[in-house]
């Protein structure tokens, strides 16, 4: 089975976002299937971060999938990365409509 997040997105476009105070990680492209990451604390996500540390642009690089997950709350996600990560909630709006209504 391919990677459904192997295709780099677009900053506007993420796969999730993660945030945790003003901090924010938008999930543009991941390295490995997420059963593959479970067995490797060096998976790595390519993210556009943004902080007080920025002014408010981002810096786009790899991050460890798992201080993302450890240090930060998922905030927005697509129905597939939902999925893929084994996430139910009750309701959790797309990147799309989590960026018209906290930009």
């Amino acid at each position: 089975m391919p990677n459904p997040f192997a295709k780099t997105r677009k900053t506007d476009n993420p796969y999730a976002i993660y945030t945790a105070g003003d901090i924010e990680w938008r999930i543009l492209k991941t390295y490995k299937l997420p059963k593959s990451e479970d067995k490797d604390p060096y998976a790595r996500w390519m993210v556009a971060a943004r902080s007080g540390a920025t002014f408010g642009g981002f810096d786009m690089g790899d991050t460890y999938a798992t201080e993302i997950q450890a240090y930060g709350a998922l905030a927005a996600a697509t129905p597939e990365w939902l999925e893929a990560y084994g996430i139910t909630m009750p309701y959790l709006p797309t990147p799309t409509e989590w960026l018209k209504t906290n930009a």
